[in-house]
């Protein structure tokens, strides 16, 4: 893929919800949300102070992100439904179990 957000932006493909609830109901695509979790693909430098020092970008490639459901904007890319977003329309990163256990 040939795409760069720019200053504190951020590409996220979006995590496929579940096929079913807790309770074994199949959920059809009529009645599904667009899922606010996703995959950080690329991310900008970072955002500029007044004075021109960069502000580095606390997300990067590969992240597991939490977004808010109206946040960022729809693109395709390579055929691909990605959303493009400002980082601060992020709400946090979500850590493997494993990996925040050794940490």
């Amino acid at each position: 893929m040939a795409f760069k957000p720019l200053h504190d932006r951020v590409l996220v493909r979006r995590v496929e919800s579940e096929e079913k609830t807790k309770g074994g109901l199949i959920i059809p695509d009529t009645a599904k949300e667009k899922p606010s979790q996703g995959e950080v693909v690329a991310c900008g430098e970072g955002a500029r102070k007044d004075n021109g020092e960069l502000i580095p970008m606390a997300v990067k490639a590969g992240d597991t992100i939490l977004f808010g459901k109206w946040s960022g904007t729809e693109v395709t890319i390579d055929g691909e439904e990605m959303l493009i977003m400002k980082e601060s329309d992020i709400l946090g990163i979500i850590e493997d179990e494993a990996a925040a256990k050794a940490a």
